[in-house]
């Protein structure tokens, strides 16, 4: 059966959402008032850019530096490369860092997840090396891993010579060490899809040593994080759940944040604020700009059926489509009728299929341009037809086709 056969029996999928000639609208741009060097506002699912300041400069970004560092050891968590649980060993020169640390001694030993903990919530610079020299042998190398992803994803104008961030001439490199905006806000989209990611960057103190010390007690440098107090008061900006702070005399005050509501993410990322204030305030700018100018529109839910796709030589010639997450996405306030949805199919639908096999994947485009992608399962097992069934169905359709409307 040709795979174009393979198509739903409820239009529903196939069919425009809403259908419109407009073209792409963009909303209507509005001036903000940002003390940033260079800053960008991106919508999570589609990777629009919602409001930039010189977001292609490349510029120093310090600690934001961690961001990949976290990417690349959580990947080889989730790949199988490493565990939670190996112990890490603190080199000689791991031990040297500056800046924000933990305090390693010269062999201590810690937990990789103690590690990454101490990264994300405290930008620990001597755990951040002391991660990169297990990972891959020594920091150089790892930071050829850094650049090699950052390649990877599209960071055209981002170099990276180290996994702490601190700057180069710091520790003696005469090397070059920056990001856009834009490239950070790519790298921040991308690490939000990591779950481990996500739950280490929201977490509010983490206690170093717990079997030991209990020292150093961290609390994360992230003051814009959602979270609420043992009073019972609620602190921070609502929804918001990471990412990374930084900080030295030549980046300046620099913030890559993400803030979610109703399945709508948003990411904002400033670089080169003259003091903590206004990294501050220019994070809450531009936060406050999407959410008032974007509204989440929910595509798909997870486990509710999609429609029916028609299936070969099974047992059943349908079988029900749906998605194993919810998918929704931020557009414009206003512009839902841009939308449109389809379903590009993996491979021709023959029986046998599985229960929660991926068949294919559900597009959703504004005016022609993706904004958003989730793959389609099976609902259902379909077990493949005998001889007799197939010679049964095809007789059905002959008939039916000799004598019209029967």
């Amino acid at each position: 059966m040709p795979i174009r056969r393979a198509k739903l029996v409820t239009i529903i999928l196939l069919t425009v959402l809403c259908l419109s000639g407009t073209g792409l609208v963009k909303a209507a741009a509005q001036e903000l008032s940002l003390s940033a060097a260079a800053a960008v506002l991106m919508e999570a699912s589609s990777g629009e850019v919602v409001y930039e300041k010189n977001m292609h400069a490349p510029v120093p970004m310090a600690s934001l530096t961690k961001i990949m560092t976290l990417v690349l050891a959580l990947e080889a968590v989730e790949a199988g490369k490493v565990r939670l649980d190996d112990l890490v060993t603190t080199s000689e020169y791991a031990n040297k860092m500056g800046g924000s640390q933990i305090w390693l001694e010269v062999g201590e030993q810690m937990t990789l997840e103690d590690m990454l903990y101490a990264i994300s919530v405290g930008s620990a610079n001597d755990a951040a090396v002391a991660v990169a020299e297990y990972l891959s042998g020594s920091e150089a190398s790892f930071v050829d891993q850094m650049n090699e992803r950052a390649r990877e994803l599209g960071m055209e104008n981002t170099v990276f010579s180290n996994a702490s961030g601190l700057p180069p001439k710091t520790l003696g490199m005469d090397a070059e060490h920056h990001a856009s905006a834009y490239d950070l806000a790519i790298l921040s989209r991308y690490a939000m899809r990591i779950p481990l990611l996500v739950k280490m960057v929201s977490v509010h103190e983490y206690r170093m040593r717990p079997d030991t010390t209990g020292k150093p007690h961290l609390y994360t440098l992230n003051e814009l994080l959602d979270r609420v107090l043992e009073s019972g008061r609620r602190y921070g900006y609502p929804g918001l759940d990471g990412i990374k702070t930084g900080m030295t005399q030549e980046a300046g005050y620099c913030l890559a944040a993400s803030a979610q509501r109703d399945g709508m993410r948003l990411i904002s990322v400033v670089l080169g604020n003259p003091t903590k204030e206004t990294r501050k305030k220019d994070t809450l700018t531009l936060l406050d700009y999407g959410f008032r100018l974007y509204e989440p529109v929910t595509i798909a839910r997870a486990g509710e059926p999609l429609g029916e796709a028609m299936v070969s030589r099974g047992k059943e010639e349908r079988v029900s489509v749906s998605t194993r997450s919810d998918l929704t996405i931020g557009i414009p306030r206003g512009h839902k009728d841009e939308l449109t949805r389809e379903i590009n199919w993996r491979k021709e639908l023959v029986a046998p299929l599985q229960k929660g096999e991926v068949l294919g994947e559900l597009v959703v485009k504004r005016d022609g341009k993706e904004v958003g992608r989730i793959e389609v399962v099976a609902d259902a097992e379909v077990e493949r037809a005998n001889m007799w069934q197939i010679l049964i169905r095809m007789s059905r359709r002959l008939l039916q086709s000799i004598v019209p409307g029967r």
